[in-house]
């Protein structure tokens, strides 16, 4: 096309523009008006099924879920990617939101999660009936999707209910990516919070500016009384080995099953959620949180 006008342009050939010029397309949900409308209507580890709008992040990346719990939606047009599905009422609130966006929930072919709690998956199932998409999980979460119960080497094993259970398609390794047209994702094993974890790590490119983009997964040491993550050594280093993983992302946005993780409302508020040092204090503050958790274990 470029050398088509340059051409026409030499020839000095004008070309009418015919009765009306094509208006240029909007941006949807535009992080600078939709994220003071998220931090307006939320507040900081809010009810997981309380209503919140839709924001576009960056580029093609959206936050779709609810006050308390995200998901995110990776659209393409070869089909989107939705990363979490919240608990099984607020699956029908990321549904409307993905519609709200103007998208259609049969163009979500892949489904992903974080963690394998209530909270995250508990809707899965339903959003697999409304899209239709292909449900992707680690290995040891694929049991617990299948099932809806939480694993018997899960920390906080007991302290949740049961949720609908769906269907997983295929099983994702460490460090496989996963490609749908442009889009592709990067799976990073990150268990501590629970064994199946994963963080999801791709890049978005918005006016030829483009970023990488983390949802990064909660990794906090959450846990029924009795349960002791220093008596699972093997488990610890692990757990330590994910931290650490999160940290050397090359992460200029950084999103996470609970927005108020990452500080979204504030952030939204200011319509900023760019900074190149959020990763790496994120697994500080997660490290500092592990440290406090093992020393009272040890009475400390």
């Amino acid at each position: 096309m470029f050398v088509s006008l340059v051409f026409l342009a030499a020839q000095q050939i004008v070309i009418p523009l015919g009765p009306k010029p094509r208006q240029v397309e909007q941006a949807i949900a535009p992080i600078e008006t939709a994220g003071p409308l998220f931090a307006a209507a939320c507040k900081d580890w809010d009810d997981y099924d309380k209503p919140a709008p839709p924001v576009r992040i960056f580029g093609n990346t959206y936050l779709v879920g609810t006050c308390g719990i995200s998901a995110i939606l990776i659209t393409g047009a070869q089909g989107h990617i939705l990363i979490d599905g919240g608990t099984e009422k607020g699956a029908d609130l990321i549904a409307k939101n993905i519609q709200d966006l103007g998208f259609r929930l049969r163009d979500v072919k892949f489904i992903l999660h974080s963690h394998e709690h209530f909270d995250h998956v508990g809707g899965i199932a339903r959003l697999q009936q409304l899209t239709g998409a292909e449900l992707l999980s680690s290995p040891a979460a694929a049991v617990v999707l299948n099932t809806g119960l939480a694993g018997e080497d899960d920390p906080q094993r007991g302290m949740s209910p049961p949720f609908p259970a769906a269907h997983v398609d295929r099983v994702v390794k460490e460090g496989e990516m996963i490609r749908l047209g442009d889009n592709v994702l990067i799976a990073v094993a990150t268990p501590g919070h629970t064994p199946g974890a994963l963080t999801w790590h791709w890049g978005s490119c918005q006016g030829g500016v483009c970023r990488q983009i983390v949802y990064a997964d909660s990794l906090t040491p959450v846990s029924r009384n009795n349960y002791r993550f220093s008596d699972r050594p093997a488990y610890l280093a692990a757990y330590r080995a994910s931290i650490a993983k999160v940290a050397a992302l090359d992460c200029d946005i950084l999103l996470t099953p609970h927005p108020a993780a990452s500080d979204m409302v504030k952030r939204l508020a200011l319509a900023q959620v760019e900074n190149r040092n959020t990763c790496r204090d994120y697994a500080a503050g997660l490290t500092k949180q592990l440290n406090e958790r093992l020393a009272k274990e040890a009475g400390k």
